[in-house]
């Protein structure tokens, strides 16, 4: 088991903290926000308010006694950069930070992050990838976050209706439309039946839609 310090927990920061948590890994989660903090509280092994652009606070939490440190801190590059050179002056040994674009990146990088990722492109690629070795027929991008694929009805979906399987809550995504033999069905009822050899258009964030392919 490793030990990691996730600092800012909006949409990206507590995914990762919970991620890490869901793979065993010892995680505290800190932010300035006591909402953020209280979201993530039963996600994670501990989580506390607090200021990282404060050393000293930093080091009350034992800051360099942890594995990894990842640097989530939005688009406020000045608050991004003060906690990296704190956590460097406190020995973490492996850094990680988010970034808002290549202007961020490279500052972190100097600073002597050890990976600097920015999310949207981090996606991208990972679709990408996944495009190349799945059975997805077609991919429309609307933007860096959001796109649309056309995939076979997977199998475990066969013989159940769409408001069984829920696909909206579960998965973040939405069915758009279901061709079969020609047919096509554009918004389909909750009542629609799945079928083999039916393809579905499925409209969703990357990372739903990356689930969608490996169901």
């Amino acid at each position: 088991m490793k030990s990691y310090i996730v600092i800012g927990l909006g949409r990206f920061g507590s995914e990762v903290a919970r991620e890490l948590c869901r793979q065993n890994q010892e995680v505290l989660a800190v932010d300035v926000r006591t909402d953020l903090v209280q979201h993530v509280a039963n996600d994670v092994t501990q989580a506390v308010v607090a200021d990282s652009q404060d050393k000293e606070v930093l080091r009350a939490l034992g800051a360099g006694d942890f594995d990894c440190a990842v640097v989530a801190i939005g688009e406020d590059l000045g608050a991004s950069v003060l906690t990296v050179m704190n956590l460097k002056e406190l020995g973490v040994p492996y850094i990680v930070c988010k970034a808002h674009d290549e202007t961020h990146r490279r500052v972190l990088e100097k600073l002597g992050a050890d990976r600097v990722i920015i999310p949207e492109q981090e996606y991208a690629d990972r679709l990408a990838k996944s495009l190349a070795s799945t059975n997805v027929l077609d991919y429309i991008q609307l933007s860096n976050e959001y796109g649309i694929i056309e995939v076979p009805v997977p199998k475990a979906w066969y013989g159940k209706t769409l408001k069984e399987l829920n696909v909206r809550a579960k998965l973040g995504v939405n069915i758009l439309a279901i061709m079969k033999g020609g047919v096509t069905e554009v918004s389909p009822a909750a009542e629609y039946t799945m079928e083999e050899k039916a393809i579905m258009l499925v409209l969703g964030d990357n990372k739903a839609l990356e689930a969608v392919q490996k169901l």
